[in-house]
């Protein structure tokens, strides 16, 4: 297949624009402010029966997540083997996409009386929407030259981050000032947000699922598809074993995504339960870190180009750690706001990096790539699982999110240990070219 078409590059990158405002209203803004003052018991306090277990509403959405990331983490590998084996990869990114944005438009109905419901509702659109992710990732590879991929990788996080912004916008226009779009009922605004997040994803997703490629149908089939998938899974990871870079890069990455990721899924839930700011407030500054967010990604993109993917990253872990020192001793509202600011810069410009240098570290001429990229999924999610687990497990047990935070400021100095094992690209071949003049 020729590769940086500008129609598929382009098309490609809009999913990230479909499927961003996901990740914006119902994992970072809207939902878990709704989330944090629905899931309340008769008594206002935020300690809720579910399934008979009394647990906090904070612990139960930290728990949520990791739940549902663990199901994603099981289903993935067998799916994307099977993809890559059928030659039918967009027909599982469809099959996940459309059952996130479903989800996300039935929590339309949540309330304090669905709670079980809403939990579960919320749990499968993470499904579907981490199921997707590694099948739209998967075709970086394929439509791209390697030289191209951060630019292009960074422009989907780009259009993602702008897609985004201008639904939340016009959600929180709803939020607070109901009365210009004649609702009176006070939940009703961020009900509705809910389900514009499944009308727009399922709408511009329509633009990559008609511009990218099937797949490779052509490709010759033997055997059952399953036990298949299994066998090419394990192929793949023999090959990852002969690939000590892409293996050191993998346990890395693992690392720090189990802190960056956690942050992503608990930084409102920590503004709304421990520093008690207002809904409007917290909204407006995940709107703001998605502005940063466009810079940060674009930062990071040319950072690489000069210093190399892995030191860019090692900045990246670097500031991490400075997050989370920050955000331990935070008692204000501006010093809230400002270590959100930073967080906007580096969170998407370590994401859209580390999705371009685990594609370089792909051997060349893989045609598998969907089966490869399960792995980089699976280890995201499982970091997912357990950094979500931990948060929530050591704020269980201390009755404290300060320090849950301090466990992720270790997870974050780890994974800057470990990053730090993995040689530079750009200066390993600049010793090279160095030795050989």
């Amino acid at each position: 297949m020729k590769k940086n078409i500008p129609s598929i590059i382009n098309a490609w990158c809009m999913y990230d624009w479909a499927n961003s405002v996901h990740a914006l209203v119902i994992v970072s803004s809207i939902f878990p402010v709704y989330f944090s003052a629905t899931a309340l018991s008769a008594s206002g306090t935020p300690d809720v029966n579910f399934f008979g277990t009394q647990i906090k509403s904070s612990v139960l959405f930290s728990y949520t997540v990791s739940v549902s990331f663990l199901i994603t983490a099981l289903l993935v590998p067998i799916c994307t083997a099977i993809a890559d084996f059928t030659g039918k990869k967009k027909r599982f990114m469809q099959f996940f996409c459309y059952t996130g944005a479903v989800s996300c438009m039935l929590l339309y109905f949540f309330t304090k009386e669905t709670l079980i419901s809403g939990v579960f509702l919320f749990g499968l659109s993470l499904i579907g929407w981490s199921g997707s992710i590694v099948f739209y990732d998967s075709y970086l590879p394929e439509i791209a030259t390697e030289d191209r991929f951060d630019k292009y990788s960074a422009r989907g996080f780009s259009l993602g981050y702008l897609g985004s912004v201008l639904l939340l916008l016009f959600n929180l226009s709803m939020i607070l000032a109901p009365q210009f779009y004649g609702i009176t009922q006070k939940s009703l605004p961020a009900r509705i947000s809910f389900f514009t997040v499944g009308l727009w994803w399922i709408l511009f997703a329509q633009i990559p699922f008609y511009y990218l490629p099937s797949g490779n149908a052509d490709k010759e089939k033997s055997g059952n598809w399953i036990f298949h998938g299994f066998r090419e899974l394990r192929k793949v990871y023999g090959r990852l074993r002969e690939q000590p870079y892409l293996a050191k890069f993998l346990s890395a990455f693992f690392i720090y995504t189990m802190g960056l990721r956690t942050v992503m899924y608990v930084a409102t839930i920590f503004g709304a339960t421990e520093l008690k700011l207002p809904s409007q407030s917290l909204i407006i500054t995940v709107l703001l870190i998605q502005l940063v967010g466009i810079a940060g990604s674009y930062t990071f993109a040319w950072l690489s180009g000069k210093i190399g993917n892995i030191y860019a990253l090692m900045i990246g872990v670097a500031i991490w750690i400075g997050i989370c020192t920050g955000a331990y001793y935070t008692t204000e509202a501006m010093e809230f706001y400002m270590i959100a600011c930073t967080v906007g810069m580096v969170m998407g410009g370590i994401q859209s990096l580390s999705r371009s240098t685990y594609s370089k570290l792909i051997p060349e001429n893989v045609t598998d790539t969907a089966s490869y990229f399960s792995f980089y999924d699976v280890t995201e999610k499982l970091a997912i699982v357990i950094g979500t687990f931990i948060y929530g497990t050591v704020e269980q047990l201390t009755g404290s999110m300060r320090n849950s935070i301090l466990a992720l400021l270790i997870i974050f100095v780890i994974g800057l240990m470990l990053l730090y094992r993995i040689p530079s690209r750009k200066v390993y071949h600049f010793e090279l070219d160095r030795n050989k003049n």
